[in-house]
């Protein structure tokens, strides 16, 4: 009779486990989803003096040399103050570097260090890893984006209102994602920093100092006209540019929907790495 008796308490002890001790994950994991979050934004909140601030103050040197050099002299562009013209390309160009890195460098230290197992192995799923590296990079890009921001707003020269702020708000968001997962994607193919770097040198920069942050496309020969209209750095740089000073090289319905696509072409290969463990499992 003891037996019996005992595989009864046996079940209930299970059943009151199953009630009152184990947690049920449900179809989103969100307290996993809020710790990869987290971890991603101390990441660079720690450091914040290399991560936040130098970027500010480099961004800030960009503007005096370029202002100085090139502004003098009351020299306009598309019919305001050179400074005016460059301070939003210039916000734009920092977002889009930081998301990048915060994303590439994350994952690619974990391959070096041998613990991005330790991101692989809690119950995520490609979805939710997807959305936790992406709204990392994302909150690094647009954190550097206010700092740069607000110290244009009291630099002396330069004269910065929002015209359009759907413009803003949807071109900064849409530059900081799709540097995010780039940078995803990259840390995710690179096996050492130098092949980082490389997609740093190569693609990332070229394209974000030939994307119209200097100058109005309109001054240049055609054939540079139709690489500009190619390159998404240019929407993005031209659609957040026309938030603040209401004028814009580029379509903007066009520039929205291309960089839509992109972003939804992004979205679909880092769900697919994170699906498969593409270089990221033994």
């Amino acid at each position: 009779m003891s037996e019996p008796n005992s595989a009864i308490n046996l079940t209930d002890t299970k059943n009151d486990y199953a009630a009152h001790g184990a947690r049920t994950i449900g179809a989103v994991n969100w307290l996993g989803l809020q710790t990869l979050y987290v971890r991603e934004s101390r990441r660079f909140m720690k450091v914040w003096s290399q991560t936040l601030a130098a970027p500010a103050v480099t961004t800030i040197l960009f503007m005096v040399i370029f202002s100085l050099a090139l502004g003098g002299r009351g020299r306009e562009v598309a019919g305001m103050s050179f400074a005016n013209f460059l301070a939003p390309g210039l916000i734009v160009m920092a977002m889009l570097q930081n998301a990048f890195a915060n994303t590439s460098s994350s994952i690619l230290i974990s391959k070096v260090q041998g613990n991005i197992v330790d991101t692989l192995m809690p119950p995520l799923s490609a979805t939710e890893l997807t959305l936790g590296f992406l709204a990392g990079g994302m909150t690094r890009g647009l954190f550097v984006g206010l700092f740069v921001c607000g110290a244009f707003f009291i630099m002396p020269g330069v004269s910065l209102s929002i015209s359009h702020l759907w413009a803003v708000v949807y071109f900064s968001l849409s530059a900081c994602a799709m540097l995010a997962m780039l940078g995803i994607l990259t840390g995710v193919w690179a096996d050492k920093f130098d092949h980082s770097a490389a997609v740093t040198n190569f693609i990332v920069a070229p394209l974000s100092l030939l994307s119209g942050t200097f100058y109005s496309i309109e001054r240049l020969d055609p054939s540079w006209q139709i690489f500009s209209k190619v390159n998404p750095f240019f929407y993005m740089i031209d659609g957040f540019r026309y938030g603040f000073i209401d004028r814009a090289d580029s379509d903007l319905f066009v520039g929205v929907i291309y960089i839509l696509a992109i972003n939804s072409l992004l979205v679909f290969l880092v769900h697919r790495v994170f699906k498969t463990g593409y270089r990221l499992k033994p």
